[in-house]
């Protein structure tokens, strides 16, 4: 059975809903809860690496010294083609490694349940092609990607964060948002910091809830495209088998 490491980065930010989803698509789910100090490996063994969100800047190794060594995972990753998924800091940390730039508290936060709009360039990507145009997930971020890695293919946007999902090389994704949060999770924000921001925690939910009647099935068909890329092999002519991931 592939396995997948996966880096958690805070108490509440495990891999959720996203990691059933990889198991029921014949992924085993190896969670490192890195924030409790437990150690990562020195070399990524398992056939995929999924990096979770936190607070955190990409190279804040003070306060988070698991960092530098889930960026020698990443590189490791990217240089065997391995397939990666990072999720929010995840995601920051990938477009970091391979050469983009991170802003701290960069434009207007995204809180809640978001409009995302697919760019012409997932048409033809492993993981995101034949998704929906349009689609929602849910966001909680201060900070944002200010530029992609060279040579990255960008994928998906919104209205307040251009980057939401880009692929650099053939198989490292990064996303903004995160497909791993069910709408409940809401639930345990903090209130006053969301009235700090405008915004009325009921509220978020109700629409989280409303939106998630289409955005569920289509963030689960997506993990389970990530799943098909740890359980097929690279090949040494770079590709991965006679379909990438249409399912």
């Amino acid at each position: 059975m592939a396995k997948a490491l996966v880096v958690q980065n805070t108490a509440k930010g495990g891999p959720g809903r996203f990691g059933d989803w990889l198991a029921e698509a014949g992924v085993a789910v190896e969670t490192v809860r890195a924030y409790e100090g437990a150690p990562l490996p020195s070399r990524l063994t398992q056939e995929a690496l999924v990096v979770l969100g936190g607070g955190f800047m990409p190279d804040d190794d003070a306060r988070a010294p698991w960092l530098a060594p889930t960026r020698t995972l990443l590189e490791q990753a990217l240089g065997e083609e391995k397939p990666v998924f990072g999720i929010c800091l995840g995601g920051q940390l990938l477009a970091h490694v391979a050469g983009g730039r991170v802003a701290a508290e960069h434009g207007e936060p995204e809180i809640g349940s978001i409009p995302l709009t697919l760019r012409p360039e997932a048409g033809d990507d492993p993981l995101f092609q034949g998704l929906p145009a349009r689609v929602t997930a849910i966001e909680r971020h201060v900070d944002a990607i200010t530029a992609l890695p060279p040579g990255a293919v960008w994928l998906a946007e919104s209205v307040r964060c251009p980057y939401q999902a880009f692929r650099v090389g053939r198989r490292a994704w990064g996303v903004q948002f995160h497909p791993e949060t069910d709408p409940d999770r809401i639930r345990t924000w903090d209130p006053g910091r969301l009235a700090a921001h405008g915004l009325d925690r009921a509220e978020l939910l109700r629409r989280a809830l409303e939106d998630a009647v289409t955005a569920t099935p289509v963030w689960r068909r997506l993990a389970h495209r990530f799943a098909a890329q740890a359980v097929r092999p690279a090949r040494p002519d770079g590709h991965h088998g006679p379909a990438q991931g249409r399912a």
